[in-house]
């Protein structure tokens, strides 16, 4: 402050130990103002000097209402009326806000000034710059709403919970459950193929139970286990006395039962060309007639069909009706078989040993677990619970062993001379196992250890340490 600014200011502060105050307020790292009763400015510290731009004898002298009409210094002193006295609110006291002429975000704390006679002699402010704190609170408000957004977007593309029941870490297999959920409201004719096992039916239900139609329930005919000669009457029903052995009063069909709900098709592959184009028909005129009867019956039903054969080829070879294939082929659902989606088997595993009684604290042995891992499973999911259902009833204790697998499983590898508990001679699969595994994981997840940890299921200490053992770094 110059020379003429500091006389300027002590005509209003006249003792040495004001004089000192005035020498510390000047240092301070916050804007400082002080003014006399009629809102004139006595005084500002270097720092508001600073920021405002304008050197201390231009501005001292001038009306605060000139400057800064809005500051909350003015409203305390027009509300202050004594030493002591109460103010409206603390927001008018202390409150975060913008100072224009100092262009900053400021906490401000606003007091008025008494002489010892009690009378009000000026007020002042002390305004602290938190422009940094207030702009990081508005990315932190929009970060939250993002947020925000996301997670509606996320709970929006969430799968239904009927999906919920398929277990899978698969990444093309979520990929197909996605797609699946978002045709499941729709009316859509759906084609779900893959090996016998995968769960083809699993999936159709999963497509039901989130369909407008799940207050139904879903009518399933497997089109390779009835003989021809009674699949049509299987189908469309049949009227009395339409053949030999008819049940009196005739029989409504599956396609009637299914009547504004849905119809599993099942192994439509093994359908004769002859069914083929009945069923056709029925699929394009959206009505049918019963066997024996003339009347026409119209049908709302949603089809979904499902096979474990190649169609495409089958068409080449003249085994299905192309025609056929067209009207079922409108979403095509491919489920891969367990041997290309390994990460499903062991989660599949657990949720089996539940499903079979096993409490919480069975658990399989790293034998166990390598054995299962690598083998192919040509019965896909079908075959892995069958396995856990016989070892379940063969184990004993806690732990699912070698021994309590399937002996065609077992093969050459355990012997009771051998192994021990747990066959020693796996230790080097175990540990090659586990090394592709968690290599695996990573890969997946992108190297993100987090998700890869919890994907396999490990402790952080166990996986780091794994990490270390095999050198994945």
């Amino acid at each position: 402050m110059t020379l003429e600014a500091g006389l300027y200011t002590t005509k209003y502060f006249k003792s040495w130990e004001l004089s000192v105050l005035l020498d510390i307020l000047g240092k301070a790292q916050d804007a400082i103002i002080i003014i006399d009763r009629e809102g004139t400015i006595v005084y500002i510290n270097q720092f508001y000097e600073e920021r405002i731009g304008i050197k201390a004898e231009q501005i001292l002298g001038k009306s605060l209402h000139d400057i800064e009409p809005n500051t909350k210094l003015l409203k305390v002193m027009e509300q202050a009326e004594g030493p002591g006295c109460s103010i409206e609110t603390d927001q008018d006291v202390e409150a975060v806000e913008y100072i224009k002429s100092l262009k900053m975000d400021s906490i401000g704390y606003a007091i008025p000034l008494f002489n010892s006679k009690g009378e009000k002699v000026g007020g002042c402010a002390i305004f602290k710059d938190v422009t940094e704190v207030i702009e990081l609170t508005r990315h932190l408000q929009k970060s939250r709403e993002m947020i925000r957004y996301l997670s509606s977007q996320l709970e929006a593309s969430e799968l239904p919970i009927s999906f919920q029941s398929y277990i899978s870490r698969n990444r093309e297999l979520q990929k197909t459950l996605s797609l699946a959920a978002k045709v499941s409201p729709t009316n859509c004719t759906v084609l779900i193929q893959g090996e016998s096992g995968v769960g083809k039916e699993v999936m159709a239900k999963c497509i039901h139970n989130a369909s407008n139609r799940k207050d139904l329930p879903m009518v399933k005919i497997n089109c390779a286990s009835i003989p021809e000669n009674l699949l049509e009457s299987e189908l469309f029903g049949y009227e009395d006395g339409a053949f030999t052995g008819a049940k009196k009063g005739g029989k409504l069909g599956k396609f009637e039962l299914a009547n504004k709900s849905t119809i599993l098709l099942d192994e439509i592959g093994d359908m004769s060309l002859t069914m083929q184009a009945k069923l056709l028909r029925v699929l394009q005129e959206r009505e049918l007639e019963r066997v024996g009867g003339t009347k026409t019956i119209p049908i709302d039903v949603r089809v979904i069909a499902s096979t474990n054969r190649d169609l495409e080829e089958m068409i080449e070879n003249k085994e299905f009706r192309q025609d056929l294939y067209y009207r079922l082929h409108v979403i095509p659902i491919m489920i891969p078989p367990l041997r290309q989606r390994k990460e499903d088997i062991m989660p599949l595993v657990r949720y089996f040993i539940k499903y079979y009684g096993g409490e919480d604290d069975t658990d399989l042995t790293p034998g166990a677990v390598c054995i299962l891992s690598e083998y192919d499973w040509p019965g896909n999911v079908r075959e892995l619970q069958n396995v856990i259902e016989y070892a379940m009833i063969i184990h004993t204790g806690n732990m699912i062993e070698i021994k309590d697998l399937p002996q065609y499983l077992r093969g050459d590898i355990y012997t009771e001379e051998t192994a021990g508990s747990d066959g020693l001679k796996l230790k080097p699969a175990v540990e090659n196992l586990e090394k592709r595994m968690i290599k695996e994981a990573l890969e997946r997840n992108n190297g993100n250890k987090s998700m890869a940890i919890s994907e396999l299921g490990l402790s952080r200490r166990a996986f780091y340490e794994k990490l270390e053992k095999y050198q994945l770094k």
